[in-house]
């Protein structure tokens, strides 16, 4: 579920960086039939909404089967949450054909996408062997609870792909042309809406890189004998690096479609790993204060 969700992401960002939104002007079929020619830019839309009804049965399927076989409520509900989360996404996305894409639609049907995503790798997390049989670990931790720090960094990142998100869909995505510069200054002069959109993203990326290499030497220093926290963080430093030369090149090559649709998949991965490295840190150092405060307690209650 999980490769099948980040293969829909990959389609959508291939549709939107070659500006294929509107290749197929009605919905939900497409020129009047289910299965149209795959030609041009029909091949990217429609096939965008195969790979998106794919994801859809593999959801009703999943939540069938939490329902039938997973014992802990919360989890089903969970499951039922990513059904509903689906089906909305396929209600925007249609609203976003029919109504031209509106950027405000497509902004939200992009973070919709990001959260159902989220939602499958918390229902892979928690329906894992290493969350049933490992538990809260006792004693104090050597340099307290990291989950906080782990929340924190996650919660950026999720917002820095909004920020990206809104970016690409309101045409933003060049208003600043150089890099590492913006227009050839530190910070540049907010001629347009668009040039505030751009540069917040370029500020949102180095928060993100900062609250990772922070969260990395505090890793490094109490718990790299953790490697289920150890790892991650290494993997997510790696990524965000990764993330930030994708989005350079894509500026250098005028949202070059190679570069531009790599840069939606990194930001992708790099959430989904942030959100694993921040489950697994409250599953190891959870306490009941923490239990009753946690933001997601309320659909993990019963994990």
């Amino acid at each position: 579920m999980v490769l099948a969700t980040l293969l829909l992401i990959v389609a959508g960002g291939l549709v939107t960086s070659q500006d294929y939104g509107l290749a197929v002007p009605d919905w939900p079929k497409s020129y009047g039939m289910w299965f149209p020619p795959m030609i041009g830019g029909v091949f990217y839309e429609h096939g965008h909404r195969m790979i998106a009804g794919f994801v859809g049965i593999l959801t009703v399927i999943l939540t069938a089967w939490l329902w039938w076989k997973e014992p802990r409520k919360g989890v089903r509900l969970f499951g039922t949450a990513a059904l509903l989360s689906v089906i909305a996404q396929a209600i925007l996305g249609g609203i976003t054909v029919l109504y031209f894409l509106p950027t405000w639609v497509s902004t939200v049907h992009a973070t919709l996408a990001q959260t159902f995503f989220c939602m499958i790798v918390c229902l892979a997390v928690f329906t894992s062997r290493w969350w049933k049989e490992n538990g809260t670990r006792t004693g104090k931790p050597p340099a307290g609870n990291p989950t906080g720090r782990f929340i924190l960094a996650t919660g950026l990142i999720y917002l820095q792909l909004i920020l990206g998100s809104w970016m690409r869909h309101s045409n933003a995505a060049l208003a600043i042309p150089d890099f590492p510069l913006a227009f050839g200054k530190i910070i540049p002069p907010f001629m347009t809406p668009e040039v505030a959109i751009h540069f917040a993203h370029r500020v949102g990326a180095l928060l993100v890189l900062a609250i990772i290499s922070w969260n990395l030497l505090v890793v490094i220093g109490s718990y790299r004998k953790e490697p289920v926290l150890f790892r991650p963080s290494v993997v997510l430093i790696l990524l965000v690096m990764v993330q930030i030369t994708l989005g350079a090149f894509t500026v250098w090559t005028r949202t070059g479609v190679l570069f531009a649709t790599a840069h939606v998949i990194v930001g992708a991965i790099l959430l989904g790993a942030s959100l694993v490295l921040t489950l697994r840190s409250y599953r190891i150092f959870r306490s009941p204060k923490d239990q009753a405060a946690a933001v997601w307690q309320p659909a993990v209650r019963a994990i």
